[in-house]
């Protein structure tokens, strides 16, 4: 039975969204995107990133019935950070390795073609967007903004000759009294350092607060593997996506005084309730049922996940990471929550690693982003 490869174009592209259901339909930890937040995704009249990287999508096909889907991108700001390195993403396959050789092989010679000598993936489409593949823990659900994938993907990986490139780990954090360690270092750095201080974000000025944020995660992640710097159209996008999801008990900025009295922003927090626990029984569509999910379910989120956390680089010699901890910590405990995950992070940067072996945290699921050269 012949696999047809075909790029999908604007008129295939409800076809491409939906297909995952084929894949999870039956799975009982797959949480279904949004159908009418995917469209916007790859509209390209409304999401910048197509105006930032060349971007193909194609779609597998065996005996008239749709088995695969894979993306490629060549992400330009990428290419400044590691040249002629192409991307791979939506990468979703029945269990059928010639299958997944014949998507793959597509989306590899559609990169060599862009002068690519490389592919790294999954990204859906960079990491400022969801990514990696999960290797471990299939027995739950993900969390918002994370990826989930069948227990078979990653033998399959393997057998397409993909290695792996770096491992992203999700900690998982139970709720409980706060470490007594994180206490005293805590209360010493307010004391060392009364020129710190922590404030909650002002959703009435949250146009205001976005600036900050995006200023500050440019310069905190600039020295990340994999970082991608967001413009400001992009962040305006992802800003608009993430502000229905924010609460503010849960989100804070570190503000610096200087001697002459101006007040700087130098770090921030960013922590989601786990609003995947809403949109899963509304399997994809806000109608006709979709809203009393949303509006039931709302109030028994019990579950975070600490989706970023940075410091400015002039200021990342003081340990103001802990202020921050301890803030989020505190929320959640009078929001009665059983836990957060944080995530992702890089298996090499031991400093964060350390800091939340500090609060408690271990690993329980890890994401594997893979890479193959031609």
């Amino acid at each position: 039975m012949r696999v047809e490869i075909r790029p999908v174009e604007s008129q295939d592209i409800s076809q491409f969204i939906r297909f995952p259901w084929t894949i999870y339909g039956k799975d009982a930890h797959w949480v279904p995107p949004l159908i009418y937040e995917r469209k916007e995704f790859f509209d390209r009249a409304k999401n910048p990133y197509f105006d930032l990287a060349q971007v193909k999508l194609w779609m597998a096909w065996r005996d008239g019935k749709p088995v695969g889907t894979i993306s490629a991108q060549v992400d330009v700001g990428y290419q400044s950070v590691d040249p002629k390195t192409g991307f791979f993403g939506f990468f979703e396959f029945i269990d059928d390795v010639a299958i997944a050789r014949c998507l793959l092989q597509t989306a590899t010679d559609w990169l060599r073609e862009q002068g690519m000598v490389r592919a790294q993936g999954p990204f859906n489409f960079n990491t400022n967007h969801e990514c990696g593949l999960l290797v471990d823990a299939f027995d739950s659900d993900p969390l918002v903004l994370m990826t989930y994938n069948r227990d078979y993907y990653p033998r399959i990986y393997e057998e397409l000759g993909l290695s792996k490139v770096k491992d992203l780990y999700a900690y998982w954090l139970a709720a409980g009294p706060m470490p007594e360690q994180i206490e005293r270092i805590a209360a010493r750095v307010a004391q060392r350092y009364p020129q710190y201080r922590v404030r909650s974000i002002d959703m009435k000025h949250y146009q205001d607060e976005v600036e900050l944020a995006r200023v500050l995660y440019n310069d905190a992640w600039s020295d990340n593997w994999g970082f991608v710097k967001l413009t400001d159209v992009e962040f305006e996008k992802v800003a608009k996506g993430l502000k229905p999801m924010i609460d503010p008990r849960l989100c804070f900025v570190v503000e610096h005084t200087a001697k002459d009295g101006t007040v700087e922003p130098v770090a921030f927090s960013l922590t989601l309730p786990d609003f995947n626990q809403v949109v899963k029984p509304m399997n994809g569509r806000i109608f006709p049922f979709g809203w009393y999910h949303y509006l039931t379910r709302k109030s028994k989120v019990d579950q975070l996940r600490i989706f970023t956390l940075g410091v400015a680089r002039a200021h990342q010699r003081r340990p103001l990471g802990v202020l921050l901890y301890q803030k989020t910590w505190e929320a959640g405990l009078k929001m009665g929550v059983k836990g957060a995950e944080c995530s992702w992070v890089l298996e090499d940067n031991h400093r964060m690693r350390g800091a939340i072996e500090k609060l408690g945290g271990s690993i329980y699921k890890t994401y594997r982003i893979y890479g193959t050269e031609f």
